[in-house]
């Protein structure tokens, strides 16, 4: 028996006796109560309890205090057993049944003590015991046993990031504030910065649209796989590829699409990508050392990274606390606390700087770049034209005529009626600009203050630096910052498919209401539009002119889908891929949210209708809207025509893996229809309304959807893809890659026989306009030729023709 306690562990004995020392607890508290059993032994009973209770006491003490041998090696305790303990007989052997209140009264020891008493008595005298314990000592061994490791150390590790973002001398927060002043370092304070004001792209990117046209030429005859000599660049389609909101599962499902883009030859022929939250992330990552503008290198890294919860407190602040990743990432945070110090730093920012602890760290944490801090540093990925320009987006709630009072109009926001609406901004690595209002800044600028259009110079002469990746991811990504609609909107299929329609259709009904709420105040950057009153248009809203801050959000809050900033004056972009991982794809319907903001900027060629089709929506409308499409179509074959026809009387198909519409540049006019929208079929055999003189912007919708080539993943039913979550394993990863690249095979030839079709559109256009130009100065030079013969005859001179 003694050698089976001393090879006992340590902690399996201190739970055991815990655990015991509960049952002890609770039998202490039964016998405070008046004994059911009375009888004229009480008085025994009390006196035997006293004389148990030192044996008991020491007893337990003795296991608690024991430390181990030194000779032991091996960490055992050699808990040996305690001189004097007795050992309980075992019940005496009965054959008989008896009642119970027989078999207690006949289990009287000689003291005249019944077992149930006895067992009362010493359980009282064990709970006295406990007393005498030292407490303090058993919960250090209690708490070293049950609580984790790392939460232990979490007060060492807020102490000692408190005390590096003190600004002492010598400090991190110190140094990172020097570096701030140091022209070396960040060579943009020294820079004269000025808000452009105008409708035209900035210099740089029409700069890049040139040096990117020769790029995607020879790309397009490689995709086509045609001879790059009849792939004139003036004929190339300008082609943009967006990614949608939602989180992680819009980062890994966008980068598994735009992977399978790449793999297919597709993605070297585009010339923007666009992002919203989650695709904002990817293409941060994408124009960095970690991802070294590969798709594939970008999976590996989410596989090594995202295993790990953002808020998980031993990995953030093991990497706020320790070189070369602490000054890394909290580099911007230091600068905004002491450049701006009247801008809020709230939740957002915190959010952000855990998203780069998780997003832009590498496996091997020495191998941080700071060139990646910084969106201006990505123009040296695309400033020659090698890849597409990023385009970032966040957004601007504007309430109208909302309390100056920042209180009151939280409040507000509650109670008040507004026709509210979103102000979309954009980031370039040229940049920061709002379309619309006409006005921008260079993106190296962006976070110091400007007053009538030029840089608010500091006391010291010098601007603060560019604001860091940190801040921005928090701001591309800041869902939580939306409106208890989208809130709703995220959860709501989790509703229906619980059966609380009831619910479901209450909550629908107050979406107005909801819209006005965000329970959580957006980030803030210092307003480059103050003083700018005269020279914007008349349109922009009377705050844009007195906030000291802009307040920005998720861009998904307004549409999911970053197609706003590829319909911009001067991209004249032909194709629009876009790839929408949002929570609910068919509810949502981001596509069509457009139609209201083409009507609105009266923007021409986008397909209108273009979207789900509704549920009430019947198949009469849908053959009257083919009917007055077809009206202008007289020219083709009436077989075609036949075919197109049919296709209107047929049931409403829902949307597949891969939808294509064009739209029609066809100018809307006053209270007329919108002009008409052709929705292709999959196999693509009525692509010559791409072809036609008037067709608009083809627009090919990737909805991440289920599919059948891959089993047991739904975005819709699969809680790995919620946009709440922030854990995927590597199994999770290469699942989402499978279905990207499932629906993306779906559509591929659909895909490229539309960019076929655009081509050779945009080609024979270009060759009719070079035979109308040559004819055109064939009559001049015929015009000019005969008014100099009438000239010469007017002097008498003439020629060997002139019969003169």
């Amino acid at each position: 028996m003694q050698r089976a306690v001393r090879n006992i562990h340590f902690q399996r004995l201190a739970w055991s006796v815990g655990g015991g020392s509960s049952v002890v607890v609770g039998y202490g508290l039964w016998s405070s109560r008046r004994p059911l059993l009375l009888d004229s032994s009480q008085n025994d009973l009390q006196t035997r309890s006293r004389s148990d209770k030192s044996s008991i006491a020491s007893t337990i003490s003795g296991y608690f205090r024991s430390t181990p041998d030194p000779s032991d090696q091996d960490g055992k305790k050699n808990v040996k057993d305690p001189s004097g303990s007795s050992t309980q007989a075992p019940p005496r052997q009965t054959k008989g049944h008896k009642s119970p209140e027989e078999q207690l009264l006949d289990s009287s020891d000689d003291n005249g003590l019944s077992t149930w008493q006895k067992a009362t008595g010493k359980s009282s005298a064990a709970f006295s015991s406990l007393s005498t314990w030292d407490i303090s000592a058993l919960t250090d061994r209690l708490t070293t046993l049950i609580v984790p490791a790392w939460i232990r150390k979490l007060p060492g590790l807020v102490n000692k990031l408190q005390n590096e973002l003190s600004m002492k001398p010598w400090s991190l927060s110190w140094e990172i504030w020097e570096d701030a002043h140091d022209p070396q370092v960040n060579p943009e304070i020294l820079w004269e910065a000025k808000v452009r004001v105008s409708e035209e792209l900035c210099a740089e990117e029409q700069a890049f649209l040139d040096k990117r046209r020769r790029h995607t030429a020879k790309a397009l005859a490689r995709y086509l796989n045609i001879p790059s000599s009849e792939i004139d660049p003036r004929d190339v389609p300008t082609i943009a590829m967006c990614g949608s909101g939602g989180g992680l599962r819009a980062l890994v499902a966008g980068t598994s699409s735009y992977l399978s883009a790449h793999e297919a030859g597709l993605f070297d022929c585009v010339t923007y990508t666009a992002g919203v939250s989650g695709s904002c992330w990817l293409q941060t990552l994408y124009y960095s050392s970690i991802g070294q503008t590969s798709h594939q290198k970008l999976i590996d890294h989410l596989k090594q990274r995202i295993g790990v919860h953002i808020a998980y407190p031993p990995a953030a602040l093991e990497l706020l606390n320790h070189a070369p990743t602490n000054k890394f990432l909290l580099g911007g945070f230091v600068e905004k606390i002491r450049g701006v110090p009247d801008a809020d730093l709230g939740l957002v920012d915190v959010y952000g700087l855990l998203l780069a602890a998780r997003l832009m760290v590498p496996k091997g944490e020495l191998r941080v770049s700071d060139y990646d801090m910084k969106v201006s540093n990505q123009k040296y990925f695309v400033e020659e034209g090698d890849q597409p320009m990023p385009i970032y987006t966040a957004v601007r709630h504007e309430i109208p005529d909302a309390p100056d009072d920042l209180s009151e109009a939280k409040a507000g926001r509650f109670s008040t009626k507004h026709n509210d609406y979103f102000q979309w901004f954009e980031w370039t690595p040229y940049e920061f600009f709002c379309d619309e209002l006409n006005a921008g800044i260079p993106t190296w600028a962006v976070g110091r203050k400007f007053d009538s259009g030029k840089t608010v110079w500091r006391e010291n002469g010098l601007a603060l630096p560019e604001l860091r990746v940190p801040m921005m991811l928090g701001i591309w990504g800041s869902a939580f910052c939306a409106t208890l609609a989208h809130y709703y909107r995220e959860i709501s299929p989790l509703i229906k498919a619980s059966g609380l329609a009831k619910v479901d259709e209450m909550m629908t009904g107050k979406d107005e209401d909801l819209a006005k709420v965000h329970p959580i105040d957006p980030a803030v950057i210092p307003n480059f539009l103050l003083g700018l009153k005269e020279k914007l248009p008349t349109s922009a809203p009377a705050s844009i002119h007195k906030s000291s801050h802009l307040q920005l959000m998720d861009a998904g809050m307004s549409n999911n889908l970053p197609i706003y900033p590829l319909l911009r004056s001067g991209r004249e972009v032909d194709v629009i891929i876009a790839f929408d991982a949002s929570a609910d794809v068919k509810t949502d319907n981001w596509i069509k949210v457009v139609d209201g903001y083409v009507r609105q900027r009266g923007i021409a060629g986008w397909p209108m209708g273009a979207g789900w089709p509704s549920g009430d929506e019947s198949s009469r409308e849908i053959k009257e809207d083919m009917e007055l499409a077809e009206a202008a179509s007289l020219t083709h074959s009436s077989a075609t025509l036949d075919a197109a026809r049919k296709m209107g009387t047929d049931k409403v198909e829902d949307l597949g893996h891969c939808t294509v519409w064009v739209g029609t540049t066809q100018e809307r006019q006053e209270y007329m229809d919108d002009p008409p929208t052709r929705r292709l079929k999959h196999d693509c055999s009525d692509d010559w309304h791409i072809r036609r003189d008037d067709a608009g912007i083809a627009l090919i919708y990737f909805p991440f959807t289920k599919n059948e080539k891959v089993p047991g993943v739904d975005p819709m039913k699969s809680e790995f893809m919620s946009t709440w979550n922030f854990v995927y394993t590597p199994e999770e990863i290469d699942s989402v890659v499978q279905l990207a690249r499932a629906n993306f095979d779906a559509g591929q030839e659909q895909t490229k026989r539309t960019i076929k079709a655009v081509w050779e559109r945009k080609k024979a256009a270009r060759l009719e306009k070079e035979k109308r130009e040559l004819e055109l100065r064939r009559a001049i030079r015929v015009r000019r030729g005969h008014a100099a013969t009438w000239r010469n005859g007017d002097v008498g001179q003439g020629d060997q023709f002139g019969g003169v």
